[in-house]
This record gives C-alpha cells, structure tokens and sequence, in this order.
C-alpha cells in the first residue's frame, strides 16, 4: 500500500476506527515522549516497566465492572506506588526489592481479576498487546483530556524534576520535597502508561516511554532538545508504524516498537557525536 492509499483509507467514512487509531497512538506517543526523557534521565526504566504491571488490576477491575480504563489504572498504579514508597522507608531492603514484590504481586492480581471476565482469553490479549482499532470515541477524549493534563503538569514541575534528577541529595539539601515529587512524577508515569495500554498493550508500552528518550539522548545534550526530540520520534514512530501494520497486516503495537527499535539503532551507530561511527572517527583521529 502507497502513503496516498493509507491517507485514502484515514478519509474512508467505513474505516472510523483508522483516525482514531492513529490520533490515540500519537498522543501517547507524545506524552510518553515528554514523561520518558525523564524516566530515561534517572535511570528509572524498571521503574516504567514496574508501573505498566501496577496498573493492570485497576484496569482489569474497570474492565470487567465497564467502569473507565483510565480511572481503573490510575488508582491501581498510585495506590501501588504509595506502597512502594511507604515500605522503601525500611532501609534493610532496597527500593528495587519492594518493587519487584509489589508489582508483579499486582500485574498477578490483574491477572485473577480478568479471568473473572467473560471471554478471558481475549480480554486478556487484549490488554498485554494492545487492540488500537477498537478503541471507542469517548477514550479518545479521554486520552486526549489525561494527556494534557499530563503535559501540562511536566510543564509545572519541570525545574523541580530537573533538579532531582541531576542530584538527589543536593535538593533534599535544600529543601525540595524529593519525596513527593517522586510521587509525583510517578504518577504522571502511570498517566502516561494508562493512556498507552490501548495502543500498544501492556507488556511493550515500557517501548514508547523509554526508546524515544534514548534515542534522542544519543542525539543531544541538551535537555530541552532531548523533551522535544522524544515525543516526535514517538509520534513518527506510531504514524509510520500504524501505516506498516495496516499495509501488511501486522500487528500494530509490536510494529510501532519495532520502528522505534530501528530508529534507536541507526541513532546509535550514526548519531553525530555519540553515534558508533563518530566515537571510531574520534578514535582514529586521537591516534593519528
């Protein structure tokens, strides 16, 4: 299929579900872009791959009471994370121990609640890998809604997550409340994973939030750049992989990861300065 069939097809009346695949796809990409660099600053991947697990119950029990995916996950996630957080004050176990048990102990109870559901062999496909072209239109107002709030918080505690991010006991030196700006930002994580579970499914969203900022890490120093550079390989990423899935009938969440793979690995070998072959002709230069 040519770029103008597909335009063709996102203008077909019949096809209703392509446009709203497309605009949900890229405006988790975007959010997940922007929230993503600073999972991928601090070094917090597990911490991403932790909070797709946490939300699961929450979304399993919105499912099966056809309650809303987005409040379901939200709870489940922040309620979680205050878990975490509460039991990390032990200082005999280290943080990542707390999360391992807490949060597979909620992707199995999310397990549980969905084999409760009528044909659970479905919904539960349906939530590890995703079902874009069956997202109703009330969740394209919500995921629109929930990621500009998303966004817009980014925006509000932008200086304060910088800070925390390039030194932790510095703040709390001065008297930034790192606590609950952890609190904060992961909430704002499991925002940003809620909204993405429809589009790419719970087991590869970790893909849209830390993929997108790494690549652009290998691109750029600079901050700004990386939070602008991210969302935009993101949305690219999910234009260009709903338009493979669609012209090959492939599957889209896995498809949208793959092409961010790729992007990822030309920036790692061609990337300017940090790029493999920049690092080589330094090397060749430096020993000439």
């Amino acid at each position: 299929m040519n770029p103008l069939d597909f335009l063709l097809d996102l203008l077909n009346p019949e096809l209703a579900f392509l446009p709203k695949a497309l605009a949900v796809a890229v405006m988790s990409s975007i959010v997940c872009g922007v929230v993503g660099t600073f999972v991928a600053l601090r070094g917090m991947a597990f911490i991403g791959d932790a909070v797709a697990h946490a939300v699961f119950p929450g979304l399993a029990v919105a499912f099966v009471v056809s309650g809303n995916l987005v409040l379901g996950g939200t709870v489940a996630g922040i309620l979680t994370a205050v878990l975490v957080a509460v039991f990390s004050q032990n200082r005999r176990l280290k943080e990542d121990s707390i999360i391992g048990v807490f949060f597979v102990a909620a992707f199995a109870l999310g397990i549980v609640v969905i084999s409760q559901a009528p044909g659970y062999a479905g919904s539960l496909q349906q939530f590890l890998f995703g079902s874009i072209t069956g997202i109703p239109d009330s969740d394209v107002l919500v995921v629109a809604v929930t990621g500009l709030l998303v966004l817009t918080a980014m925006f509000l505690f932008h200086k304060e997550f910088v800070t925390i991010s390039l030194d932790r006991e510095s703040a709390r030196a001065m008297g930034v409340r790192v606590f609950w700006l952890d609190l904060v930002l992961y909430v704002l994580v499991t925002l940003a994973v809620v909204i993405s579970v429809q589009t790419i499914g719970n087991i590869l969203v970790l893909a849209l939030l830390i993929t997108p900022a790494a690549t652009a890490r290998l691109l750029t120093d600079r901050l700004g750049v990386m939070m602008t550079i991210a969302p935009l390989l993101g949305a690219g990423a999910a234009l260009l992989g709903l338009y493979v899935s669609w012209s090959w009938d492939l599957p889209t969440g896995g498809t949208i990861v793959l092409v961010l793979t790729a992007a990822f690995l030309a920036a790692w070998c061609f990337a300017p300065r940090a790029g493999l072959l920049a690092r080589r002709r330094r090397l060749r230069t430096a020993a000439a």
